[in-house]
Parts: C-alpha cells; structure tokens; sequence
C-alpha cells in the first residue's frame, strides 16, 4: 500500500471522526480575527485541525504547519471536500503574508507571527493600494519616517479587505522619497489596534462591506517588524502578489477543493429539467460541459505545475493562472444565475426566494471582483505578454 493510500485511510477516518458537523457545507469560516465570534462547532473544528498543523498543512511543522508533502496536502483537502467540510481557516494570513514571511522573514520574525497564523489567533489585512497609487503601485506616498526604535508611519490606504476586523496589517512604504520609485519602498508590519490607525468600511454591490479606507496618522510599525531591507521592499511585495495570485488561480489545494463548478450540473436538472439522467436543454448542456472542462483543464494544469515547483508558487506565471482561474469563478456565477433565470436575481428572502438562490445573486455580484482584485485581468495579461512571454512593449 503507497504512503498517499495509507494516508488517505488515516484522514478520512479522522476527518469522519472531529470534523463537526456545524463546519460542514456552506457557512462561517475562521480568519483569524479577534475581532469575531466563531460559532462553537467552527471554533471546535480550528482547534482541531491546528492541533493537527492541517490548518496550513504544507508549511514546516516548527512554525505550526503539518508538513506535508503537496501530494499528501492534495489528499487531506479531497477527503475534506468528500465530506463537504470547509476550511478551517482563511484569509490573508495563510494564503499571502505567512508564505511571505517564510520566505523573507527572519528567524525572529517566523517564529513571533508564523505561529499564532496557523493557529487562527490572528487576522491580516493588506496595506498596498492607495487612492492614487492602484495599477501603478509603486507611485505610493504614504511614508514611513525613522523615529529611532520605530517607524512613523503617515499616509492612506484603500481597498484594505478586512481592516474592519483585522488585529495585522503588512504594508508598502516609502521610505526614501528621493530614490527611483521601485527603490525606495519597504515592507513593515504594524498593528491595527493603536491610536493612530482609522479604518471607514465601503459599501460593496454585493452589500457587503469587506473593502474599506485606512487611515494613517502618525501609525507605528517597530523596527523588528521591518521585512527584509531598507528601501527594497518592492521585490518582497511582488512576491506577496504571486502567493495572492496562485490562490485565486487555483494552485492551492484548499481553492481546488471548494469548486464552485461542481454544483452546475445540478442546478441545472433542477431548473432547467432533466431528461433522461441529462440537462434537458442540450445547447445549456453543452455550456455547462465547456464550463467544467475548462475548470478541469485549469485544475490539472494546477498539479502539474505544482509538482513541477519545489515551493508551489511559481514567480510571473502565477499571473496566467490568476487570470484563467478569475475568469473561470466569474463565468461559473454568471451560468448559475443564467440556470435559474428569474429565481438566480433573487435579492430578499421575504418575497419566496430560497437561500441558495440568494447565495447565487450574491455570488454573481461578489465573484465580479475577482477579475480586479490582486490584479486586475487587464494587468495580468501585461504581465503575461511582458514577464512570461518577453513580448516587446
């Protein structure tokens, strides 16, 4: 019997056995925050798998992780979606700044963050954009100014996801006013509980409100929270994107198994009808075929690619899968809708529309921004034509 055979008996009788059944199906996920009151059984269930190291399975086991190899990681997170058991943990801390952390990060660094990460005790934000400094990122102003044993730091920031909740945020600053662009930025880390910090949420079309503007008015990061050199913080803030850019694209585990696409052909028999164990409608069957072949075509490309990098995150073509992987989670809502006609524009429950009709009006509106955040698909082809392909400007 092969070690992933074996392994794959050990998960699924231990997931049978601790997975609540209140972490099953849709509903809250763990991020971290201090911020928010879990409900028993998803607390229980991020105990659990912590205690296990599975909340982030592949990272070292001295920093909280499973260690395990991205086969074996493959195997916990298809038994995980077997049982439809949801991810213990999410958010900024595991997919973008804790990969970025043990890459760059010193040993101190590692093991002050990295743990409490794992262990869902912390939520992260991002600090990058800037209402003047969006698509060309590197134009940022706000500053960060040595004050001895800490920096101050003065500027503001938007579309900062989760700042409302978040205990962390990892930031982009300028620390050299007078050097090239790219040159003079740094990466700090700094908290989000101090006098100097101000976050106003923003309103999305979904009618959530995740986004939201922070405000830095004499914030302080402290000089051990400064990541990697001095002014040299833009190679470092790159490498965070790649991390965020492979999760949306599909090159975790954890994204793979929680495959929207799944569910297309059921709803369509449901709404469209059924003839013969097949979707009555052959020119929506066909659709949806094409769909999931794309969604397949991407995930084996995924594992390919994986097997290929040691660290499981390639550098600029992370962009590709960004891109591909964006489209595919707007397209897929777009068809859900599509499938139930009027009942996919479902907006209030009172007026008969069930919960997952109104999870799909939601879904339609809230996956439109994939294709824009972390880098819109426009940026994302430049980097493709520039990075991958070496194509002239």
């Amino acid at each position: 019997m092969s070690e992933a055979t074996e392994f794959r008996a050990e998960v699924a009788a231990w997931l049978n056995e601790n997975c609540p059944a209140g972490a099953r199906g849709v509903g809250q996920i763990a991020t971290g925050s201090t911020k928010v009151t879990l409900e028993p059984d998803v607390a229980l269930w991020l105990e659990r798998m912590a205690e296990r190291g599975w909340t982030v399975p592949t990272w070292p086991k001295e920093y909280g992780g499973g260690g395990l190899s991205p086969q074996l990681a493959k195997v916990l997170y298809e038994e995980m979606a077997r049982i439809k058991a949801r991810s213990p943990l999410m958010g900024m801390g595991t997919s973008m700044i804790g990969p970025t952390l043990l890459e760059y990060g010193t040993e101190e660094q590692k093991q002050r963050h990295i743990p409490k990460i794992a262990r869902g005790e912390v939520q992260w934000c991002q600090g990058y954009s800037e209402p003047n400094a969006g698509s060309d990122l590197a134009s940022l102003k706000t500053r960060a100014v040595d004050n001895g044993d800490h920096f101050l730091i003065n500027g503001q920031k938007i579309w900062t996801s989760g700042a409302a909740t978040a205990d962390w945020m990892f930031i982009l600053v300028r620390t050299d006013p007078d050097a090239p662009k790219h040159d003079g930025i740094s990466f700090m880390l700094l908290t989000m509980d101090q006098p100097g910090v101000t976050t106003r949420p923003i309103r999305l079309i979904s009618g959530s409100s995740p986004f939201c503007e922070t405000f830095l008015d004499n914030a302080i990061a402290k000089k051990e929270d400064l990541v990697g050199e001095l002014n040299r913080g833009w190679t470092i803030g790159k490498r965070l994107l790649q991390f965020e850019r492979s999760g949306i694209g599909g090159l975790t585990g954890g994204a793979r198994a929680a495959d929207p696409s799944a569910g297309l052909v059921k709803v369509a028999k449901q709404y469209v009808g059924e003839d013969n164990g097949l979707i009555a409608d052959a020119a929506l069957r066909s659709a949806v075929l094409k769909l999931n072949m794309r969604r397949r075509a991407l995930n084996l490309t995924a594992l390919r690619v994986n097997e290929e990098t040691r660290s499981g995150t390639p550098g600029e073509a992370t962009s590709i899968f960004k891109l591909v992987g964006a489209t595919l989670q707007r397209d897929t809502a777009d068809m859900k809708r599509d499938l139930m006609g009027f009942r996919g524009l479902g907006a209030h429950e009172e007026v008969g529309f069930t919960a997952e009709e109104l999870r799909a009006t939601e879904e339609f509106l809230h996956l439109r921004t994939t294709t824009i955040y972390g880098g819109s698909n426009e940026i994302q082809a430049n980097i493709i034509a520039k990075r991958v392909l070496g194509l002239p400007d």
